[in-house]
């Protein structure tokens, strides 16, 4: 897996966009040069050098939540969105 850009944004940030129900909408660019997590008026935007193939980005992406959140990758689950480029995640613990 590449380096994570160190200007991941405040997890606070991140918790903002997490519902009553723990679940986290993530629009998802693979196959970028750079990997990086933004904050936007969209949302969160989630770009990974992973291809889109067996899963891989969307890993890639569960492993760069669970880093800026600070929680374990297991505490992150895909609820949809597996061949799509918006996801839906439940983040496990944070509500």
């Amino acid at each position: 897996m590449a380096r994570i850009r160190t200007d991941l944004p405040d997890p606070a940030e991140i918790r903002a966009l997490i519902d009553s129900e723990g679940r986290l909408a993530v629009r998802v660019t693979p196959g970028a040069k750079v990997e990086s997590l933004e904050v936007s008026t969209k949302g969160l935007q989630a770009k990974v050098r992973a291809k889109p193939e067996d899963g891989k980005a969307n890993e890639a992406v569960r492993q760069m939540l669970a880093k800026a959140l600070g929680l374990a990758p297991s505490r992150i689950e895909m609820l949809r969105g597996a061949t799509s480029r918006e996801k839906l995640f439940q983040v496990n613990g944070m509500v």
